[in-house]
């Protein structure tokens, strides 16, 4: 898929794009090889309070920031953030330009490179637990704050869509946000069902402060 296909692909809602993303394979190509992922699990998060897609989970609830300045597009490109002060994560751009959404790589299965991929991640027991979380995977494709706004298009970073929709596709809660955004009205977490590699639901931990909802953590 070229880079026109693939823009033409993620302009959409990132609640159509997630579940479509599921089965696709994610490619990073370093020095030390390429390692490729599967998805198997993604979230979708929308945008900013005041639009008509407004998402109290979304980093982009309060506006736009440099943190999340890749979040308003153009679609077909990495979004990368740091949390916890020790993990990054791994988001693809969707939607039209100037309107922030993304989807979160929750989870997947490695495919190729997976000596490299246990390298990476040499806490891992089994082979599904390589990618089983957003930071997990992130690890395994080696992907870090360098990597914020590159493209997916055949790059060091590859996005192949699978060639047929996922069936029997699942939904529920994204995991860890808080306030509303976590909530069963935003069944944005798709899974494929049968997935070792997808992740356990944990809700957010309750907060000792009130915090506003843009500021929740997407984990």
């Amino acid at each position: 898929m070229d880079r026109e296909e693939l823009v033409r692909w993620l302009l959409r809602d990132p609640v159509a794009v997630a579940p479509d993303l599921l089965g696709a394979v994610l490619t990073h190509t370093t020095p030390e090889g390429s390692v490729s992922v599967r998805l198997t699990e993604v979230e979708a998060y929308r945008g900013h309070r005041d639009s008509e897609h407004a998402d109290p989970g979304s980093h982009s609830y309060n506006g736009r920031t440099a943190r999340n300045e890749v979040m308003w597009g153009p679609p077909g490109h990495l979004y990368v953030y740091f949390t916890y002060g020790m993990h990054y994560c791994a988001n693809v751009v969707c939607g039209p330009a100037g309107r922030s959404s993304g989807c979160l790589l929750r989870a997947g299965e490695v495919v190729e490179g997976l000596e490299l991929a246990r390298s990476r991640r040499p806490s891992a027991r089994l082979d599904s637990e390589l990618a089983r979380g957003p930071a997990r995977l992130a690890q395994a494709l080696a992907i870090g704050r360098g990597d914020n706004g590159a493209t997916l298009d055949g790059g060091d970073f590859r996005l192949a869509p699978p060639a047929h929709r996922a069936a029997g596709v699942l939904s529920g809660p994204r995991v860890g946000v808080a306030g509303a955004g976590g909530s069963a009205e935003y069944p944005w977490r798709f899974w494929l069902p049968g997935e070792p590699s997808v992740s356990a639901y944990r809700a957010a931990k309750p907060r000792t402060r009130a915090h506003t909802a843009g500021n929740a953590v997407v984990r």
